[in-house]
């Protein structure tokens, strides 16, 4: 069974307790990693000017503490767990895990790689103009 590094644990453990139950949930079935939880200014502020974020601190999801948003990566093994950024259809296999998981708790997420929930990802939905694919975030307030 997949488990939690150290290091995902601790970012895990700054969000919101019902992202905590969702991707506590999903690791038993699905290996991923927990990138970042909360940001601080520092981090949001480095976030916005690299462009990962569209949103300056304190008005990110992120910046709660605890945490309303959550990035996570699907692990590949083949790759020394390393980071595929460009695998966006793995990031929506693993999105829509979560997605499932959420719906059954009754909680509403949102999907960095689909912000407007149409079931199209950012790539193929002229309507969406930014594709943030480790990120899941939780819609009500």
């Amino acid at each position: 069974m997949p488990q939690f590094s150290q290091t995902s644990l601790a970012q895990l453990a700054t969000c919101d307790t019902r992202l905590q139950g969702l991707l506590r949930e999903a690791i038993k079935r699905i290996d991923f990693k927990v990138i970042e939880g909360h940001r601080n200014q520092a981090d949001q502020d480095a976030a916005f000017a690299r462009g990962a974020s569209k949103l300056k601190f304190p008005h990110g999801k992120h910046n709660a503490l605890p945490s309303r948003a959550v990035d996570i990566a699907p692990v590949y093994y083949e790759q020394g767990t390393q980071i595929n950024w460009k695998d966006v259809p793995a990031f929506a296999r693993l999105m829509g895990y979560l997605e499932r998981i959420a719906e059954e708790r009754g909680i509403k997420v949102r999907w960095g790689g689909d912000w407007d929930n149409d079931w199209r990802t950012a790539t193929h939905d002229p309507g969406e103009n930014f594709l943030d694919a480790p990120h899941l975030e939780l819609v009500d307030p």
